[in-house]
């Protein structure tokens, strides 16, 4: 303030000589020449700097212009005129625009002379006002009035002019005493060009600007956004709220927002009738979020969007797929029904359920899609997968700035301040690779979270908070006036049309029941739910409003509501017709013509052309084509010229042979995108798939992208150091297309549990839940090789538990086994020894005519193993992948003399190879190496152990015991090599229960089994009809005993692990043992690895000489 002071007052200082340029120059005060020369190079308009003109050299000037102006006033350029008129300078008449953030010097002379200078008071003044525009604009959300309930609204301050107002000292702070007397209330004060608030008037009376920024920014609406480090954001925000008239909705948007209000609570009160007893997870309380969605989506439409794209929890689900996707309603009612699935999968509960619809927007008269992903319990986990599919889509579709697909997250008020896959999710707005190009938060903000209120779920004032780290602008509304939270939707979807960037809206409501509709909220908010009881819903509120107002009448309000009453009555009387659900009614993400003319059990060929290889690996291994200009590290030169031998060679490493796969499948139109941290030279340094100029920052070659005139795009992204957000993500842009590879790799697989949420309920059971098919590999760097516990293994045996083939079940062998694994299995794991299977393994991915997951443990030292190359005639044409690798050297020529067969997975086969040929056992000792863990390849296991007869049987591994591969394999090598079972009476009933016995000895026992079968499964576990006896090696047991098969196959075993010459439980049949399995590794351990380097040798060398041994 001093320093504006300052400056207009030598701006205004009057100069009262006759002759200016005499008396300037004869001064003898240095100070006066400065002065003078500060008020010259004041400008009210224009911010340029203006020369100084008072020196020696420029007097004669001066003086010159001074004597035309007492001849001629129009011989001279206005400034000067307007300056000796004056005696002091203005600005002349248009001399330049009015630019932002300035007031022109009149602005301090209402009523005055024009040459009379405004005093230290007037100037105090203004700029106290300017100051209390900016607190408004900057904190006045502190004292907005949000809260539905009125719990927390605060109250209003008494100002001088005695009018209660809302703005109290968290809004105005220091300002909060300069509210001026009453006297000054009708002053008038010019309006900076900050605000919008005077419309056409550039000054308004005090009074008039309280009221106005009173009315803007703490009624209703409480706005965040002067953070934003962008004048022009914040000026579009300000003139989008400050405008005078902007709130005035015509009587049909009213009779709309009505009707669509009335849907969105008669839905929920139609639920709340027919279902009183059931989970749904309503609305009531916030159900201002349908029409607020249906205005979001309203907009964006008309401004060009074909595509919407929505996450959401739980809460507001079933509504927002009736009111908003316009899901037929009996297919909705049918999932109360409790009805067996006429198709494949699990299922999972109503309010998990996803859809995708495409139907005509009746507002905008244009097509949408809308498509609302499923999710699990896990709040947010399925932020980043909206995001990856938006992604994909905008991709697919070219859409290069997102006015074609946007996405839209739900988000509860406790989750959004509370999960950190919030922030993660955040973080990936602005980034290149990953950006959605705005995306509109929708927080349906309940004010408590389960039982937990805000004081005690978040340490931040708002939920929003997180929002502000990426310059996200933040909409608070009460929930309880429908014509605010249509006002800022459409300034969001605005927003979001305009500048491509995340906004959030905050709908403050609250929750009418309590976490679900059959739990009690008054145990733990009493208070609170006092004030639910007595509060009357938003509907009634706005009815009652609208009636008041002569919008609608009392009539008009009860024909809507009973209306849709009918609707939903038609619905469940058809729901009531249905026999069966179908889970293919709640794909939110259809592959339309992919499954079409295929045959489920037939793979494409992986092998390719010798030439297509060559062809690949010279354009890998070769510089830019402008190299002369493009300066490469040295150390990359020697890496090109090490591809380029290979090559000439015909053989692959590991990063050759993955580049050979990425490579053909881009000459076969197949888009490719790999994504992770440090993806794109690899964590280990080996990958090198974009080339940077060492000079010249952002200049980059990436070879892959250039192999072919009309490939397919390849994308390699070094995305945030995240793993939750980005595997979702990929996982989410791995379900838009299927003819597509989507990888995400690890910079260490012991880094994959921080997306443990994404893995669990996504990844895994995502197609038995929700019927959706993804290819997605995720690439985890794993090996025992003394980097210590968090640097050693991506816990495979997790993704082995999570396997969903029966480890006592040998599938039917025909020539169709390893198909109908694949096909029948979850997901695949695999830990492959050479780049030839890798390179299978991802072309299969594609080659599949169905899409599963892939878990691919990849390799750390066999990166630069000089032993871990494969030549091109294992990736040429007839070559495929191979399940397991059986031994090749002397020991697989003489099968009949081998002792020991060791089976392994992964980089500890190169150790035991060594070790054996250290020992010269390889006559001795043959290695076979698993390569597909999961599913497990029975048929070879067997083939392999019939082919040794004579030998001992080792499963070696480098993890401990209870980890990696052991505990997986165990019983699967049982049942591969005995074809036998102990079967107990109660596994037998429980197996069979809806298969038909077709060895019944007697009508007798059928009667028997079926009365079993009629009994709960509880009871027929502990129950007991007949007993048998049954002579073992340690005595007799009696037991249960059926001799019914198990389907039509006999090599299934169970109770594996009961150690020799024990008798087993009583009901149990003992069979024959048969040939078994023995393990060869660490012990059991809590942690993956040691931290110590020599105990991790030591170890490594008991389990090789374990291993290797005869």
């Amino acid at each position: 303030m001093h320093r504006a002071h300052t400056a207009f007052s030598l701006a205004l200082s009057p100069m009262a000589h006759k002759n200016f340029a005499t008396w300037l120059l004869n001064s003898s005060s240095s100070q006066k020449l400065i002065k003078a020369s500060a008020a010259s190079a004041v400008r009210t308009y224009n911010s340029a700097a203006a020369e100084p003109f008072a020196n020696g050299s420029t007097a004669s000037y001066v003086e010159e212009m001074y004597n035309a102006w007492l001849r001629d006033p129009s011989s001279v350029h206005t400034s000067w005129d307007a300056y000796f008129r004056s005696n002091s300078y203005v600005s002349p008449p248009n001399l330049a625009p009015v630019q932002a953030n300035t007031l022109p010097l009149t602005a301090f002379n209402f009523g005055g002379a024009v040459s009379a200078a405004p005093d230290s008071k007037t100037i105090d003044d203004h700029l106290a006002v300017q100051a209390i525009i900016r607190s408004y604009q900057s904190r006045g959300h502190l004292a907005s009035d949000l809260d539905p309930l009125g719990i927390l609204t605060r109250e209003k301050t008494v100002c001088k002019d005695g009018l209660a107002r809302r703005a109290n000292e968290d809004v105005l702070r220091q300002h909060s005493g300069f509210l001026f007397g009453e006297q000054d209330m009708e002053r008038q004060f010019k309006l900076p060009s900050t605000t919008f608030i005077g419309g056409d008037e550039a000054s308004l009376p005090l009074k008039e600007i309280l009221n106005r920024l009173e009315n803007v920014y703490c009624n209703k609406i409480g706005v965040e956004f002067m953070f934003i480090n962008s004048l022009e954001q914040c000026n579009w925000i300000r003139k989008r709220f400050e405008t005078p008239g902007v709130l005035s909705f015509s009587p049909e948007e009213k009779r709309l927002i009505l009707a669509r209000l009335t849907r969105a609570t008669g839905f929920e009160a139609f639920l709340a009738k027919k279902y009183s007893s059931e989970k749904r997870f309503g609305l009531e309380g916030c159900e201002i979020m349908i029409p607020a969605l249906k205005e979001i989506i309203d907009v964006s439409t008309e401004l060009g969007v074909e595509s919407v794209i929505m996450g959401m929890p739980h809460r507001g689900r079933l509504n927002t797929l009736a009111n908003v996707c316009r899901k037929p309603l009996n297919q909705i009612f049918t999932q109360f029904a409790g009805l067996e699935a006429a198709d494949d999968g699990s299922g999972d509960v109503k309010y998990h359920l996803g859809t995708y619809i495409e139907r005509l927007n009746r507002v905008t008269n244009k097509n949408i899609r809308l498509a609302v992903v499923a999710n699990p319990s896990h709040l947010e986990a399925v932020d980043p997968v909206v995001q990856g599919k938006t992604r994909a889509e905008q991709f697919y579709r070219g859409d290069q700035e997102g006015k074609k697909v946007m996405s839209i997250l739900i988000h509860g008020d406790a989750a959004f301040c509370g999960q950190g896959v919030v922030y993660e999710t955040m973080h990936l707005s602005d980034l290149p690779d990953y950006t959605t190009h705005g995306t509109i938060h929708v927080v349906a903000n309940n004010q408590i979270g389960f039982t937990t209120d805000p004081r005690f779920s978040r340490s931040s004032p708002y939920c929003t908070d997180v929002a502000r780290v990426v310059n996200a602008p933040i909409f608070h509304v009460n929930a309880d006036d429908p014509e605010a939270v249509m006002h800022v939707c459409k300034v969001a979807a605005e927003w979001r049309a305009t500048f491509h960037k995340d906004c959030v809206i905050d709908l403050v409501g609250y929750r009418r029941n309590g976490h679900n509709e059959i739990d009690e909220p008054m145990f733990t908010q009493p208070l609170m739910y006092q004030k639910i009881r007595k509060h009357k819903n938003c509907l009634d509120l706005y009815a009652d409003k609208l009636i008041a107002e002569g919008t609608v009448t009392a009539e008009e309000v009860k024909s809507v509501a009973a209306k849709y009453e009918n609707i939903c009555e038609e619905a469940f009387a058809l729901a009531k017709t249905e026999t069966h659900v179908k889970y293919k009614d709640w794909l939110d993400s259809p592959w339309s013509g992919f499954f079409e003319g295929k045959d489920p059990l037939k793979v494409a060929p992986t092998g390719v052309k010798e030439e297509t290889l060559i062809h690949i690996g010279n354009r890998f291994s070769s510089p830019p084509p402008n190299a002369a200009e493009f300066v490469i590290h040295k150390g990359l030169m020697r890496v090109l010229a090490a591809r380029k031998a290979m090559v000439d060679e015909k053989v692959a490493d590991w990063a050759l042979g993955e580049a050979m796969a990425f490579g053909s499948l881009l000459k076969e139109g197949i888009h490719v995108r790999l994504s992770g941290q440090d993806v794109e030279r690899g964590t280990f340094s080996h990958r090198h798939h974009v080339l940077h100029h060492q000079l010249v920052d952002k200049a980059t070659y990436n070879s892959l992208q250039h192999m072919y005139p009309d490939q397919a795009p390849y994308s390699v992204s070094n995305s945030s150091l995240s793993e939750y957000a980005v595997l979702g993500f990929e996982h989410g842009y791995s379900m838009t297309n299927p003819n597509a590879l989507v990888l995400w790799e690890a910079q260490f697989g012991d880094f994959c549990n921080t997306a443990q949420a994404i893995i669990d309920q996504f990844i895994s059971s995502g197609q038995s839940k929700w019927v959706r098919q993804s290819g997605l590999v995720m690439l985890l760097p794993h090996g025992m090789e003394g980097m210590g516990p968090e640097h050693s293994s991506c816990r495979v045996e997790r993704f082995l538990q999570m396997s969903s083939d029966d480890p006592d079940y040998f599938p039917p062998e025909s020539d169709e086994f390893a198909i109908r694994q694949l096909h029948d299995i979850n997901w695949i794991v695999a830990n492959c020894t050479t780049p030839a299977n890798l390179f299978h393994i991802l072309r299969r991915q594609i080659a599949l005519p169905f899409r599963k997951p892939l878990i691919l443990c990849t390799p750390k030292s066999l990166l630069r193993h000089p032993e871990a190359k494969s030549p091109f005639s294992d990736m040429s044409e007839g070559s495929e992948f191979q399940r397991i690798i059986p031994d090749r050297g002397p020991a697989g020529d003489n099968a009949s003399n081998v002792k020991k067969v060791v089976f392994c997975t992964g980089r500890v086969y190169y150790d035991l190879t060594k070790t054996r040929a250290e020992k010269q056992l390889e006559k001795d000792i043959a290695i076979v190496r698993v390569e597909q863990v999961s599913p497990f390849p029975f048929d070879l296991i067997k083939e392999q152990a019939n082919l040794y007869k004579n030998a001992e049987l080792v499963w070696a591994q480098e993890e401990h015991k209870n980890q990696g591969c052991w505990t997986y394999v165990q019983p699967r090598f049982l049942t591969a090599l005995n074809h036998s079972r102990d079967i107990s009476q109660s596994d037998e009933q429980s197996t069979f229960s809806n298969t038909t016995n077709t060895n019944q000895e007697s009508d007798t026992d059928s009667d028997s089994n079926s009365d079993k079968k009629s009994k709960p499964w509880l009871s027929r576990m502990f129950a007991s009809d007949k007993t048998d006896t049954v002579t073992t090696g340690s005595g007799t047991v009696t037991g249960e005993f059926n001799a019914a098969k198990h389907f039509d196959l006999k090599n299934v075993r169970h109770d594996f692990n009961r150690p020799a010459g024990i008798a087993a439980a009583p009901g149990v049949r003992i069979a024959k043992t048969g040939r078994k399995i023995s393990y060869a590794g660490r012990a059991c351990g809590a942690s993956t690895a040691t931290g110590s380097k020599a105990q991790h040798i030591r170890e490594l060398n008991a389990l090789l000489n374990d291993a290797i041994s005869t």
